[in-house]
């Protein structure tokens, strides 16, 4: 049962390399929650070397069978958002995002393509003020001194 979600959009780029086997890298490097008001795709800049769109649509998901891979996150010391992305018409669409480190590791072991990207101060607050109201800690078990 989902318990929240959060509106998102991604910041995609593309940028050109001197390879011998690619010409091109692409890649997530930023999310924004989305307020409803942008396009689907919305190119930021475009030059030779680098282009920036944002892609809005996507929608980060609660759900209280993945607390432990949100509260992993929340801990560690550089939140992510998890961002799995594919090549459609050209270029690099995501498709899917998440905050849970567990599913984020999930997307890395897919073999598709997946970036982990620094999660905004909005987003951190709003999976915090979940796991505050939805998630109890394990109790960790100690080594028994006999």
């Amino acid at each position: 049962m989902k318990m929240g979600s959060m509106p998102i959009a991604v910041l995609m780029q593309r940028r050109t390399l001197q390879h011998r086997w690619a010409d091109e890298a692409w890649e997530a490097v930023g999310v924004v929650p989305d307020r409803g008001d942008l396009p689907p795709v919305q190119v930021l800049s475009q030059t030779p070397e680098r282009d920036y769109y944002l892609v809005s649509g996507l929608e980060l998901e609660l759900y209280p069978d993945e607390n432990e891979g949100y509260y992993e996150n929340c801990v560690a010391p550089e939140s992510k958002v998890f961002v799995l992305w594919r090549m459609e018409g050209g270029r690099a669409m995501p498709v899917r995002a998440s905050v849970s480190y567990v599913e984020g590791t999930r997307m890395f072991d897919s073999g598709e393509h997946a970036d982990g990207v620094t999660m905004p101060a909005e987003i951190y607050a709003w999976l915090a003020g979940y796991l505050r109201e939805h998630y109890q800690p394990k109790p960790r078990r100690g080594r028994q001194h006999g």
